[in-house]
């Protein structure tokens, strides 16, 4: 029965390391469940279409009209007439087909540009969506990762704390310590009790920020490895980082395209102040079974000319128009300086979480060691009289605290990685498939 009962365990340990998801999975699910990215997928298929709209506006446009109309007339003529009065009934119909080409009209060449900036505005929003799924899926697994290692390390300081207290109270009992070491070794196990519940409450919600991304709450995930290489930028040069921020990154783009649109609307709405040329044409085919002299015609004409308007006042609304897109196109511009500079401070915190997280990871990995020998240090000490039970709660604190530090610096260092391609604009599924890489 026991190696059957072990056999059962090892089977479903092995049946739950296959159903981990790792951070491809959760990605691969989230490009099809997220929200958001469906969002900006459907906003950027209707940016799309600014530009179609746009090169409309400098085709021709052709519209056909008919009508029939049915017609009762009842005259009766003044004075002597050679034509007969009475009352006529008869059917009237016509068809025209008319075309309008513009020649000159700069205002719709002006939408024909905004059109343009539009529709690749509209592409570099849906790229950044993209990049932004990447981040908050990395963001979302690696929080539940930290969640998952706080109530591990929860409960094992619980464990230990529990055998603490045991130890104290048996050592109060045989005399060989005081209940001032019971005391403390509760308190120390209660607040281990508040701790775990703490951190299993912030499991439920990390597993349900990501169930928001995804559609569904994830069985099993897969974790970090201890072997985890640390690598710097590469380049290691913050400059060339923030320069290629500077020119890349998307956020930027998007506002220099705004300042784009910004210059073409101020052109727009100055060719309020321009005359307009279209080359117009017509044919038009009308026929009546009477009229009100009582003979019914078929008429056929054909025409085809120039049209100008000249707008020569419309109570200043042009004037007024032009002086607010030029408003708007200085805060385009302030904008865009604004975003420039954001972007280079964004750049440097996450080249400098790169690097200095890797030096955290070191020296807390150094501290682990450093804890680790601490505690056992004050165990023996215990065992031979020159340490309290107190000594050992404290180190084992340390001890924990140690590697919750060091959980924390590794996923950090990570997210610091994804948020420096981010800010230069380069952040691809490749960079979240290297991370992936140093799961289990």
């Amino acid at each position: 029965m026991k190696r059957l009962a072990s056999a059962l365990l090892l089977s479903a340990a092995f049946a739950s390391f296959a159903e981990a998801s790792d951070l491809m999975d959760i990605y691969s699910q989230a490009l099809t469940s997220d929200s958001a990215l469906a969002s900006a997928k459907a906003a950027y298929q209707a940016g799309q279409e600014k530009l179609p709209q746009g090169r409309a506006l400098l085709l021709p446009s052709v519209n056909l009209s008919a009508n029939s109309t049915w017609n009762k007339t009842d005259i009766q003529y003044r004075g002597p007439s050679s034509f007969a009065g009475g009352q006529r009934d008869y059917n009237s119909n016509g068809a025209t087909l008319s075309l309008s080409q513009p020649i000159y009209r700069p205002q719709n060449w002006a939408l024909y540009q905004e059109g343009k900036l539009q529709s690749a505005q509209a592409e570099i929003q849906y790229t950044t969506a993209q990049q932004d799924l990447i981040l908050r899926v990395a963001q979302a697994y690696f929080d539940a990762l930290l969640a998952q290692d706080a109530v591990a390390l929860a409960k094992a300081q619980l464990q230990s704390i529990s055998e603490q207290l045991a130890q104290a109270k048996m050592n109060f009992e045989v005399g060989t310590a005081t209940i001032t070491d019971t005391h403390e070794a509760q308190a120390r196990y209660d607040l281990g009790t508040a701790s775990e519940i703490a951190a299993l409450n912030s499991l439920e919600l990390k597993q349900r920020a990501l169930e928001r991304i995804i559609g569904k709450l994830p069985q099993s995930l897969a974790v970090l490895a201890t072997s985890m290489p640390l690598q710097g930028p590469e380049p290691a040069d913050m400059t060339k980082w923030v320069e290629a921020a500077e020119q890349n990154n998307l956020q930027v783009q998007i506002q220099r395209a705004a300042v784009e649109i910004a210059n073409q609307e101020v052109a727009r709405n100055r060719g309020g102040h321009h005359p307009t040329l279209d080359l117009v044409a017509s044919y038009s085919d009308t026929g009546a079974t009477g009229s009100s002299f009582g003979v019914g015609n078929d008429t056929k004409a054909s025409a085809i000319g120039l049209q100008l308007n000249l707008p020569l006042y419309q109570g200043g609304a042009i004037s007024s128009r032009v002086r607010e897109a030029v408003a708007n196109q200085e805060k385009a511009r302030q904008d865009l300086e604004q975003t420039v500079r954001q972007t280079a401070l964004t750049t440097r915190e996450a080249y400098f979480g790169v690097t200095s997280g890797i030096s955290q990871v070191k020296a807390l990995e150094q501290a682990l060691v450093s804890s680790q020998s601490s505690l056992d240090s004050t165990k023996l000490g215990l065992e031979v009289g020159v340490r309290t039970n107190v000594d050992v709660l404290n180190a084992q604190q340390q001890l924990y605290s140690t590697k919750s530090e060091l959980y924390k610096a590794r996923y950090n260092y990570l997210l610091s990685r994804l948020r420096l391609k981010s800010a230069a604009g380069t952040l691809a599924e490749d960079d979240l498939q290297q991370v992936n890489r140093w799961l289990k």
